[in-house]
């Protein structure tokens, strides 16, 4: 399975950074996916939900209030102003999840992508994701 490496960076530090077999961004224009040896490209992300699925087909979820993104063929850079992995479990989770949601609201005045990321991190919750 081909891979790309991925890094999501925070003015507080490295909050994701490993291979990954895809990606999926909430970009200023709507959400789209990223696979291996993608065109590159550079641009906005809004406050949202990102969804990675890694090498082993488990994914992991970021929330994110907003960033840049720059894609290369092997990888995918993102720089957001602030960030929550939703990884973990039982109370871990849960404070995450919590953590996620306030952050996308605080910064969305979009009801549509608020109750899109809401969607997704109860989702995640129950463990669907």
């Amino acid at each position: 399975m081909a891979t790309m490496k991925c890094k999501i960076i925070t003015p507080n530090g490295e909050i994701f950074s490993g291979d990954i077999a895809s990606i999926t961004l909430p970009g200023s224009e709507g959400e789209f996916g990223v696979l291996p040896n993608h065109a590159s490209l550079v641009t906005l992300l809004n406050s949202g939900v990102i969804e990675i699925e890694k090498e082993d087909k488990s994914k992991e979820l970021v929330a994110i209030d907003w960033g840049h993104v720059k894609v290369d063929e092997g990888k995918v850079t993102i720089l957001a102003e602030g960030a929550v992995s939703i990884s973990g479990s039982g109370s871990d989770i849960a404070k995450a999840l919590e953590e996620a949601k306030e952050l996308v609201s605080s910064m969305s005045d979009s009801d549509v992508a608020i109750a899109t990321a809401t969607a997704k991190l109860e989702s995640a919750a129950k463990g669907n994701f």
